[in-house]
């Protein structure tokens, strides 16, 4: 854990994936959502300078229109805004993240089943992103995972939530797949906000983190077999934990 004063852990490596071209034709809702889910789980932080309509078009291989009309429909929902001049451009705005109350409806919403599917596709992917990054990291990388672990501040609910899912992204960062990178922030949009209920669980939380030492561990020692078991291991706990939840809750 990290002390006040200490710095808070970025998500760096992930942004390159984030700008990667889209598969096919890429529609300006596609454009959007990659923006609207690296925000929401702070790989774009507020204040952050977004590339311009031209270099976003380029980037993600769209048409000019296509990118001005997706930075168009973030402004109206106010995730950017754009100001003129020489210093302007298009800026990242602060987001609300939802209540925890609004996560708690979406579970009593979602079917069991959905949650176990979800909870199955999210555990193979990122088994199968760690296990490649123990098979490639290097010892630089494998550090800099480690400072990153250091220095992810689990103390606070809000707090150890985002690091559980940053933490999944550096390991997909170090795999040296933009595919993975892109799938693992997609999914982490889409169902990690569920999963890391169990951050609430103080004990829960606990062993997380001491399981996320160790897996930083498996992977600097090049041992994919350990560090995959490892992954399955924790994301079974927590699929249990937010199954267990659900359960209490439609009670």
């Amino acid at each position: 854990m990290t002390s006040e004063s200490a710095p808070q852990p970025s998500f760096r490596g992930a942004r390159a994936a984030v700008f990667a071209q889209l598969s096919g034709a890429g529609r300006s809702e596609q454009v959007a959502q990659r923006l609207i889910d690296a925000i929401l789980l702070g790989v774009l932080t507020p204040g952050d300078r977004l590339p311009s309509e031209a270099e976003l078009a380029q980037r993600f291989g769209v048409a000019l229109v296509t990118a001005r009309e997706a930075l168009s429909s973030m402004r109206d929902a106010g995730l950017v805004e754009t100001r003129r001049g020489r210093e302007g451009g298009s800026f990242v705005l602060p987001v609300s993240r939802a209540p925890e109350a609004l996560l708690w409806a979406r579970l009593r919403g979602l079917a069991r089943v959905d949650i176990e599917d979800s909870a199955v596709y999210f555990g193979v992917l990122s088994a199968g992103c760690t296990e490649r990054a123990a098979e490639l990291a290097s010892d630089e990388e494998a550090a800099r995972l480690r400072i990153w672990l250091d220095n992810a501040d689990f103390s606070k609910v809000s707090d150890a939530a985002r690091n559980a899912g940053g933490f999944y992204l550096e390991i997909a960062v170090i795999s040296q797949s933009s595919r993975l990178v892109r799938e693992q922030i997609r999914l982490q949009a889409e169902f990690g906000s569920l999963l890391w209920l169990g951050m609430a669980d103080e004990a829960l939380r606990r062993n997380i983190v001491g399981q996320n030492a160790k897996i930083a561990d498996a992977i600097s020692a090049h041992d994919p077999e350990q560090a995959r078991a490892l992954v399955r291991g924790q994301l079974s706990e927590l699929s249990s934990w937010l199954l267990a939840a659900k359960e209490r809750i439609e009670q």
